[in-house]
């Protein structure tokens, strides 16, 4: 079936608000096994809507509208979806008392046009929404499927894994399963270069690639009578590329993260760890704390920004940041020595870079990073060259860390291993 979502909002064509909706809901979609070919950002006016949602039914089967179901005049979703479909509105009780309840709750005064919320097209289905007061609402006529969530994520997401997701699901014949092979230390291109001859002969299952924040994504999905068959189906596939890419597979589990992966490496081998930041200032330490259960493992962070603070928190020589410079290979292995005496962690990870957009030179240009990576002892720098502006060189930055925490750990204990010390 081919699906079509279309944002509804002034604020998201005037760059106000970034439409992370669009992006959750495609990825969502692809997983299910919709094919999606159109994506529509609309304003909050009645004519352009209304052509929009024309336009849309003409050419896909499901229609995934977020956004404008508030209680404003320029809330238009509904009631313009409402009329293409031929729907009247009529005075929901349930979700009339349902807003009323939001609002006494929180002890705040409820404004008549918070009831236009309540209003729901004939014959729909009704969608709760316990984190807001605009219901979700499901039109279905003549094999198209129109429905309506609200824009705000914390509402949006919650209600479409909850409810929507599996209203879409019973629309697929067969079933769909989906598994996610996530990929860290090999670039997009590499990994598209070493699939090539699995995505050509494709039929079922089928291979999507998606580039993250310094990692790929490989999500196999299956279509079969049953989960039990589609499930046989994929595993081949995933086996092949466990193969293929080795150690370089973090999980394949889609609620794992790059970060939770070596949290668990950590507290599998009963490691603690220390980081040290410059130009990220923080944002490696902050990545790792997410982590529920991060305490057991991780014993500080330290942010040594200026050469001052190198000095000072981590006993940097002088003479190394005369000579080499604070960006340089030399001063990422000294903070990870440092940081290891000072904090007393089995692993310890520096960061040391330019990430601009000012400072950088011919010599050591606006991108230059370098990493080091202590494990038990055994220190790695590498030098990394990322491009991007100041927030896609620190977010890279940070990603590249993980990976070479999780390179470390894994290498240090095959090499002990196969020594015979362990």
């Amino acid at each position: 079936m081919i699906v079509e979502l279309i944002s509804v909002g002034t604020e998201i064509l005037l760059g106000n608000i970034v439409n992370t909706n669009a992006a959750y809901l495609s990825e969502k979609c692809a997983a299910l096994g919709l094919s999606c070919y159109y994506q529509d950002v609309v304003g909050d006016n009645e004519e352009r809507l209304r052509e929009t949602i024309q336009t849309a039914l003409s050419r896909s089967d499901i229609l995934l509208l977020s956004g404008g179901l508030g209680p404003t005049q320029d809330d238009l979703t509904k009631e313009v979806a409402a009329s293409v479909m031929g729907k009247a509105l009529y005075l929901h009780e349930e979700s009339k008392a349902a807003i009323q309840a939001f609002f006494e709750k929180r002890g705040l005064e409820i404004t008549d046009n918070n009831w236009k919320q309540a209003m729901m097209p004939e014959g729909c289905i009704v969608v709760d929404n316990p984190n807001g007061t605009a219901p979700g609402i499901i039109m279905a006529e003549n094999g198209k499927h129109v429905i309506l969530m609200p824009g705000p994520p914390n509402e949006m997401i919650p209600m479409f894994e909850t409810s929507i997701m599996p209203y879409l699901g019973r629309l697929q014949s067969g079933v769909i399963f989906s598994q996610t092979v996530k990929i860290c230390g090999v670039g997009e291109s590499k990994v598209e270069t070493m699939v090539k001859d699995l995505i050509e002969g494709q039929t079922n299952p089928t291979i999507a690639t998606y580039a993250k924040t310094g990692e790929v994504h490989l999500r196999v999905t299956a279509t079969a009578e049953g989960e039990k068959e589609a499930r046989k189906l994929v595993k081949p596939i995933v086996k092949d590329l466990k193969a293929r890419f080795g150690n370089n597979i973090y999980t394949t589990d889609d609620e794992v993260t790059l970060e939770k992966s070596v949290v668990d490496l950590l507290l599998a081998n009963k490691l603690t760890i220390s980081t040290v930041e410059s130009c990220t200032g923080g944002l490696l330490a902050a990545r790792l704390i997410n982590v529920p259960g991060v305490s057991e493992v991780f014993k500080s962070g330290y942010i040594a920004y200026s050469n001052k603070a190198k000095r000072r928190l981590l006993g940097i020589k002088k003479n190394t940041l005369l000579k080499h410079g604070a960006v340089s290979k030399e001063i990422a292995k000294e903070m990870v020595k440092g940081a290891a005496l000072v904090s007393k962690a089995d692993v310890t990870v520096s960061v040391t870079g330019i990430a601009g957009p000012d400072g950088g030179s011919e010599e050591k240009p606006v991108g230059l990073v370098y990493i080091g990576c202590n494990v038990c002892g055994r220190i790695t720098v590498k030098e990394y060259h990322f491009s991007g502006d100041r927030a896609k060189i620190r977010d890279n930055t940070v990603s590249a860390a993980l990976s070479l925490m999780r390179e470390c750990i894994l290498q240090y204990y095959s090499e002990v291993t196969f020594g015979g010390k362990k």
